[in-house]
C-alpha cells in the first residue's frame, strides 16, 4: 500500500517508537500516586511536558508561565476550548472551515442558548481578516461580544494557511480570546507559540508520527478553562483523569523531532505534493487544486476533476493499493460533502469529485511516481476522460 492520508494520522516514528515502549516498560506510572513510583512519574512527565513547550516556543518553567494540558487527542482539546474559554455568556465566532470537533462544539453550545456567529472565507479558503474585525466590532454593538474566536492554522482537507498573526491582534484589540486548532501544522510549517499571541492552542503528536490516544491544549499565561469533565483533581481540575505517562513523553519526543527535522522535511514534502500536482494537472486540463494560490503546508494537496464521484475513486484507489480520502478523517466513514470546499464557493460537481492527498516526511519518490499513476489510472476509467501522456 501506498499511504496518502498522513492528514488523517502519521506513521509512529520508529525513534518515538523506542521512546514509547521504554517508557511503558519502566513501570507503573500514575503521576497523583505519593509513592516512589508515583513521584518518578510526576518528574517524568513535567519534564516530558517542560521538552513541549521548549519545542513550540512556549517556556513552561516561569512562575507565570503558559499551561499544557493533556487531553486524549485533538477533538477533545477542542471540546475543552471551545466549551470553556472565555466568558460563559460570551459571543463565540468560528470559521466555516473549522475541523468538525469545533463545529459540532459550538453547535451544541448554541442549542443551549449561547450566540454563536461564522464569518466565511474566500475563494482560495483563507479567512477575510475584514470580516472577521466587522464581525468582532458589530457583536460589541449589539451588546453580546464576542468572546472567543476559533480559527485553525492550516486546514486539514485543503494545507491552506491562515494569517494567526493578525488574526491574533484584531481578537486582542476587541477583548475576544483565540483558540487556534494547530493540529495539521507541527513538523509542516514554523511554529512558535509566543509568536501567536494565542490564547489556546490545540495540537496532537499522532498528526507528526508521534502516539495516538494522546493530544494538548496550550493556554496562554493567566488564561483559564472551565473543565468539561469531572472527578479528579488532575491538572488543578482543568481536565481531571490519569495522565497517559508513556504517551506524553513519547509525543515530547515527537514533537522535538518534528520541529528539528520540520525544515528540511517541508523541502521534501513539498517537491512530492508539487510533482503530484503538476503531473495530473498536465494529463487532465480540468483538474482543480483547491486554495493553489494560497500559502499551504507542504504535506497537503485537495484535488477535484469535476465529473468523477470521490468515493468511487476513493474505494478504487484503495483496491489498487493507494490510501487517501475524500474529507475530514473524523466524518470519512459517512462521507459527506465538505464544508471546506463549500465554504471556498466550490461547486456541487467539484465538491462530489474531490480527494485529498497527504504525504509525509516518510514518503518517498517511488511511491508517487507509483500513485501518479495509479491516481491517473482511476480518475480516467470514472470519468471517462481522455488524458495526455507525457
Amino acid at each position: 500500500m501506498i499511504y496518502l492520508d498522513n492528514n488523517a494520522t502519521t506513521a509512529l516514528d520508529p525513534r518515538v517508537a523506542e521512546v514509547l515502549m521504554a517508557a511503558w516498560q519502566s513501570g507503573p506510572a500514575n503521576a497523583s500516586s505519593q509513592h516512589h513510583f508515583g513521584r518518578r512519574a510526576r518528574g517524568r512527565l513535567e519534564a516530558a511536558l517542560d521538552r513541549i513547550g521548549q519545542s513550540l516556543g512556549s517556556d513552561l518553567t516561569r512562575v507565570d508561565a503558559a499551561r499544557l494540558i493533556v487531553t486524549s487527542g485533538g477533538t477533545e482539546a477542542n471540546n475543552l476550548a471551545v466549551a470553556g474559554l472565555g466568558p460563559e455568556d460570551g459571543a463565540i465566532l468560528v470559521s466555516t472551515i473549522e475541523h468538525p470537533s469545533v463545529l459540532a462544539a459550538a453547535a451544541s453550545l448554541e442549542q443551549h442558548g449561547r450566540q454563536v456567529l461564522s464569518i466565511g472565507v474566500d475563494s482560495d479558503g483563507v479567512v477575510s481578516l475584514a470580516d472577521l474585525e466587522q464581525g468582532l466590532v458589530e457583536s460589541q454593538r449589539r451588546g453580546t461580544p464576542v468572546g472567543l474566536v476559533s480559527i485553525m492554522s492550516a486546514n486539514n482537507e485543503t494545507g491552506v494557511i491562515q494569517p494567526i498573526v493578525e488574526i491574533s491582534e484584531l481578537c486582542r484589540a476587541q477583548g475576544a480570546l483565540l483558540h487556534v486548532d494547530a493540529t495539521q501544522s507541527i513538523g509542516k510549517t514554523p511554529v512558535d507559540l509566543a509568536r501567536w499571541g494565542a490564547a489556546a492552542v490545540t495540537f496532537t503528536p499522532h498528526k507528526y508520527h508521534g502516539p495516538a490516544g494522546v493530544g494538548f491544549l496550550w493556554l496562554a499565561p493567566g488564561v483559564t478553562a472551565r473543565a468539561s469533565l469531572h472527578g479528579g483533581e488532575q491538572q488543578l481540575s482543568t481536565r481531571p483523569g490519569t495522565e497517559p505517562v508513556p504517551l506524553v513523553i513519547a509525543a515530547a519526543e515527537a514533537t522535538a523531532i518534528a520541529v528539528e527535522e520540520q525544515p528540511t522535511a517541508a523541502i521534501h514534502m513539498s517537491r512530492l505534493r508539487d510533482r503530484l500536482e503538476r503531473e495530473l494537472t498536465n494529463r487532465y486540463a480540468q483538474l482543480i487544486v483547491h486554495g493553489q494560490s494560497a500559502p499551504r503546508i507542504a504535506s497537503t494537496t485537495c484535488l477535484s476533476l469535476p465529473g468523477t464521484d470521490r468515493q468511487t475513486v476513493l474505494m478504487a484507489l484503495d483496491l489498487a493499493g493507494v490510501a487517501c480520502s475524500s474529507g475530514s478523517a473524523c466524518s470519512s466513514g459517512s462521507s459527506p460533502p465538505s464544508h471546506v470546499l463549500m465554504a471556498m464557493g466550490a461547486g456541487k460537481s467539484v465538491v462530489d469529485a474531490a480527494l485529498r492527498f497527504g504525504v509525509s516526511k516518510f514518503s518517498t519518490e517511488e511511491e508517487v511516481t507509483r500513485a501518479i499513476e495509479l491516481i491517473s489510472s482511476k480518475l480516467r476509467s470514472a470519468g471517462g476522460f481522455a488524458h495526455v501522456e507525457n
